[in-house]
């Protein structure tokens, strides 16, 4: 996968497929030589890969993406910041906003989104390859995250984001992510199909 084409956020639209798993690579993480992957995902609805990612990098809402809410909850608890409680109250639903309406600060709230949003234009970059059929997306997605997370050379390096997660998931695992995790390993034979797919998939 270190091989595959890799975008930052000024990726193009025409490059990405409808349907297919991503792959995350963070600035300065390394494992076995090369960057280490530090967050494998995919999407349930159909065509809807393109705007899972623009979730995670475009979109300034962390209620959309667990992945922002979590960079945001590092960053709060890394310097202590007692918004981290106010961070973690979801409010998409409209009882939530008009129940939390008074006790979370708003602007502040878009000065964390806009952090998030610097900090992951500047660190992460990512690759992506095509899997049509959902079954096939979820296991390989399953399979990925549980292989990664049962090395013990695929943990996060010193200074990593991820080591002030309030997530201890995240923190153990190296990864940006609480599901998933040490559950069945790719196999020998999914290996190889994941590795043609990869492969017949390095256009995207």
């Amino acid at each position: 996968m270190n091989q595959s084409t890799r975008y930052d956020f000024h990726f193009s639209e025409k490059y990405i497929p409808k349907n297919g798993i991503y792959i995350l690579f963070e600035k300065n993480e390394v494992s076995h030589g090369v960057d280490r992957i530090v967050r494998v995902g995919t999407h349930t609805g159909q065509n809807q890969l393109l705007s899972r990612i623009k979730q995670h990098f475009l979109n300034k809402n962390k209620d959309r993406s667990i992945f922002r809410k979590n960079i945001g909850r590092a960053i709060l608890n890394k310097e202590k910041d007692n918004f981290i409680n106010s961070w973690d109250i979801d409010l998409t639903s409209i009882k939530n906003k008009i129940l939390f309406k008074d006790q979370i600060d708003l602007e502040y709230q878009k000065k964390i989104e806009d952090r998030v949003s610097q900090y992951m234009k500047t660190n992460f970059s990512f690759c992506c390859f095509e899997v049509e059929n959902k079954k096939d997306r979820l296991i390989f997605e399953s399979r990925l995250i549980s292989t990664i997370s049962r090395c013990n050379e695929c943990l996060g390096n010193e200074g990593w984001l991820g080591n002030d997660s309030p997530k201890e998931k995240i923190r153990k695992s190296g990864l940006w992510l609480v599901n998933e995790l040490y559950k069945e390993p790719l196999s020998k034979l999914e290996y190889k199909e994941l590795s043609s797919l990869i492969e017949n998939g390095s256009r995207f």
